[in-house]
């Protein structure tokens, strides 16, 4: 068969929605200025599906560092890879306050967090090795384990106990092969908001003689006394091994870094594939985010608003009945049921005629007869805002349970 027939013909389990979904469903256009009121279908909405943590998107110092550091460099600074020709002392400044900041030794930057984790894990790893990782672990985990040549177990999501009998399998290969195990886990799982359980899998280093990885993405700003992460949180930030984080998130930009031992970071610089050869971060995006990372240190105040609208959108979702599950951070799923027609409509019910707009997750991502409305909480979002998406809830939970939403089709809008 010819592989453009091949490709028509399927589509793969989204793509196969593409004709009905694409454009209001999937690839939306949500317009405007970051904030927690935008534009969309001509609309304003309140948004609940960016990750403006700490709302530095459209902080007035952030706009103006991002537009001098611009002016000044252009995107094109520096050319190359940091190997070759691209590194610079900014490049090296951000990299020393990462490492001051979450406690550990050196820091390497990455210019995406998707492509550095698949890449970072291929680096770390041989086929003498072994990876255990948690089952609900984010897609960039799961291809990098993928790239593995070696064994990989996989244990129920935060199952510490199906964990401990694959590190007993893990421990059996190693003893064979002379390799080393690598437990990979997230500090906020980012689609039900749950947490990594990282002090019981520090528990066991000793016994099972493992490092830890852990992807901390919607940790970093959000979490700990000090916006840390996930690590300060529980109380084992030194007990982590590897540490990654992203500027995609709480820092409102683009790319990412992993936090280690000198020894560590010294083998990522010299054989992480997705970064020898590729082009050095742009100099604005690292002048924003040593600008970025100061105000996430020394003003509380923008994570103290967003955990205050965070814990009035979760209680009040609670109040109300709905269930939001086992999340622990910012992250605010909410679980209803209902089939793939019954979310559409009700996701246009929200947006058309309540001015809501949030993430909507369907099988296959979340298992059949689950609907799951997917919130993120910002320093941005109002006490008014919460209020009228609640009530907005409130009346389409009524009208899904009434069925008024049901349909064995995509909603057409």
């Amino acid at each position: 068969m010819d592989l453009f027939d091949k490709l028509k013909q399927n589509r793969g389990p989204l793509g196969q929605h593409a004709k009905d979904a694409h454009g209001y469903f999937t690839f939306p256009k949500i317009e405007g200025e970051i904030a927690s009121r935008m534009t969309f279908n001509k609309k304003e909405v309140i948004c609940w599906s960016i990750n403006n943590y700490l709302g530095l998107s459209n902080h007035p110092k952030i706009r103006k560092v991002d537009a001098d550091a611009s002016k000044e460099w252009g995107l094109g600074t520096p050319m190359g890879s940091r190997m070759m020709s691209g590194n610079t002392n900014k490049h090296e400044e951000l990299e020393k306050k990462l490492s001051l900041f979450t406690q550990k030794e050196d820091t390497i930057l990455l210019n995406f967090g998707y492509q550095g984790m698949h890449s970072a894990i291929d680096a770390l790893v041989d086929r003498q090795d072994v990876i255990v990782y948690d089952s609900e672990s984010h897609a960039c985990i799961l291809d990098g384990v993928r790239l593995h040549l070696g064994k990989r177990y996989q244990y129920p999501h935060n199952n510490i106990e199906k964990l401990k009998k694959q590190l007993e399998r893990a421990n059996t290969i190693i003893e064979e092969t002379g390799g080393s195990i690598l437990v990979i886990t997230e500090g906020v799982f980012g689609m039900a908001g749950d947490l990594g359980k990282l002090k019981e899998i520090c528990d066991l280093k000793n016994k099972y003689n493992f490092r830890l990885f852990v992807d901390d993405a919607h940790g970093i700003g959000t979490m700990g006394k000090n916006g840390i992460g996930t690590g300060e949180q529980l109380g084992v930030q030194d007990e982590i091994d590897i540490y990654f984080g992203t500027f995609a998130k709480s820092f409102a930009s683009i790319g990412a870094f992993i936090s280690s031992t000198k020894d560590v970071i010294e083998y990522l610089r010299y054989n992480t594939r997705s970064q020898i050869f590729a082009k050095s971060l742009p100099m604005p995006i690292v002048v924003g985010a040593i600008k970025r990372l100061e105000i996430m240190q020394n003003d509380p105040s923008l994570r103290n608003q967003l955990w205050d609208i965070t814990n009035k959108l979760q209680d009040g979702l609670k109040i109300n009945g709905f269930n939001i599950g086992n999340t622990e951070s910012c992250v605010t799923p909410v679980f209803l049921s209902g089939g793939v027609g019954e979310a559409t409509n009700l996701t246009v019910d929200l947006r058309e005629n309540y001015g809501i707009f949030c993430s909507i997750v369907t099988y296959p991502v979340v298992p059949k007869g689950v609907i799951m409305l997917r919130l993120i909480p910002t320093a941005t979002h109002t006490e008014e805002d919460v209020n009228i998406t609640i009530n907005a809830f409130k009346e389409v939970k009524e009208k899904l349970f009434s069925g008024k939403y049901i349909s064995d089709k995509i909603a057409q809008v």
